[in-house]
């Protein structure tokens, strides 16, 4: 004579073997214990405690011990995915940063700097073509040395007034990424 079924929900099984719901949870989700219904989770009192009981004899004999190794590689596997999604998420925070213009790479940087001392080397090497007749034509060494000192102040303010562009920056981005510029009259439509 089969007696009738006690449902006790995954508190109640909790509370009697000394666990959290989560750990009830998870063994009947291993399929450790039965779960009579699992939305909510109700189990059958008698038969719960029967296979819990089964399943500690197991693994009192040793019979655990490759679903504990599964249950590390289980484990090594979430930490693993758990790892990926933080590194995607920070890169997409990087990304994100780049594309405000809050960040920039440091290739960026370099093209730029590079921009700026070839336009200051042109300058200086274009020095002497125009100041050459000039200097040749002036009265004395002072007129000649105020001459080259103009032009020199010339090429070192145009140097002071650089200012940080950061239009050129996503221009630098957009250009690395292969993204087309969209015109402003297009953006409207």
């Amino acid at each position: 004579m089969e007696g009738k079924k006690e449902l006790k929900n995954s508190k109640e099984i909790a509370d009697l073997f000394g666990f959290d719901e989560r750990r009830v949870q998870q063994l009947a989700k291993e399929n450790i214990i039965p779960a009579v219904r699992k939305r909510p989770y109700q189990f059958d009192l008698n038969e719960t405690v029967k296979a819990y009981i089964q399943y500690l004899k197991e693994k009192a004999n040793g019979r655990e011990q490759k679903d504990a190794s599964d249950e590390k590689s289980t484990s090594d596997k979430l930490r693993a995915e758990a790892d990926l999604k933080k590194y995607k998420a920070k890169m997409t925070e990087l990304q994100l940063k780049e594309m405000e213009g809050k960040m920039h790479r440091s290739e960026d940087v370099e093209a730029a700097v590079n921009d700026l001392v070839y336009n200051v080397r042109s300058m200086i090497m274009a020095l002497p073509g125009r100041l050459a007749v000039n200097v040749v034509n002036a009265e004395n060494a002072n007129e000649a040395s105020e001459m080259i000192r103009v032009e020199c102040s010339m090429i070192l303010n145009e140097l002071a007034e650089h200012r940080y562009d950061p239009e050129e920056y996503k221009r630098r981005v957009r250009e690395r990424k292969g993204w087309s510029e969209i015109p402003d009259d297009e953006d409207d439509e």
